[in-house]
């Protein structure tokens, strides 16, 4: 057991601390993003169960791999909000609430927002991209999935999960997000599970852009060139000034 409760420390200790102060000190206070997300995906899930309210929602945040590529770049940023029609509204929900919550703590709501918008656009482009590579492809897909409405968080949630998992030490978390994925689209093979894994090669990109960017800053600056000029030191203070040597004769 104590073995187990060291693994757990060791994965989840600094990410938990982390959530942990962040709600004890601010409470709610600390993912307004977050809720904000949740209210705004349950009035879309009112509204589109209305005769009225269907139709404006897929005008607004509908993607289909057949629309248009501009118009479904302009609804990728609500479609993360509108739930997929075939799952519970609650499950989209729960995972607003966890995985948001705890990216916008520990990532801030600019990053988290940023990494959500780019998991989920890597996977509406990849829809595009696997049903042109058509379903003999490894990557390809069926050219009915074209129709397929392609809303929901999960793509953003799945990016979200992997990047805070690599950042916050959790790494064997991350690797089972990714791995689950894997399954899934080996046992499915459906649009949404290739579209994870979409998701999750834009955020592991990231990463490695991330890394080199840091590796970078982290290399010494050049050397200095003989010769060149160079500030004279600052005094310190502290030190006495140095006797002038007719003083010292005096003496």
């Amino acid at each position: 057991m104590n073995r187990v409760a060291r693994w757990a420390r060791a994965e989840w200790g600094f990410l938990y601390v982390t959530v942990r102060d962040a709600l004890v000190r601010r409470r709610l206070r600390a993912i307004p993003m977050t809720l904000a997300a949740m209210a705004l995906t349950a009035l879309v899930q009112v509204v589109q169960n209305q005769s009225w309210g269907y139709g404006p929602v897929q005008r607004l945040g509908g993607v289909r791999a057949e629309d248009p590529l501009w118009p479904a770049l302009l609804r990728t940023p609500l479609s993360l909000f509108v739930p997929a029609p075939d799952l519970p509204v609650w499950g989209a929900l729960i995972q607003i609430l966890f995985v948001f919550g705890i990216a916008e703590i520990c990532l801030g709501r600019p990053r988290a927002l940023a990494l959500a918008y780019a998991a989920t656009l890597a996977g509406t482009l990849y829809a595009r991209l696997g049903i042109r590579l058509g379903f003999d492809s490894l990557l390809g897909l069926p050219a009915s999935d074209a129709r397929v409405v392609d809303t929901g968080p999960s793509a953003a949630v799945v990016g979200l999960a992997v990047y805070v998992g690599w950042r916050y030490g959790a790494r064997w978390t991350a690797g089972a997000v990714t791995a689950a994925m894997a399954v899934e689209v080996l046992l499915k093979g459906n649009l949404a599970g290739k579209e994870h894994l979409a998701a999750i090669f834009a955020v592991v990109v990231l990463i490695a852009v991330s890394r080199l960017w840091r590796s970078r800053r982290r290399r010494p600056g050049r050397l200095a060139v003989p010769g060149a000029h160079s500030p004279a030191p600052v005094p310190d203070p502290h030190r006495s000034a140095p006797v002038p040597v007719s003083a010292r004769a005096r003496r």
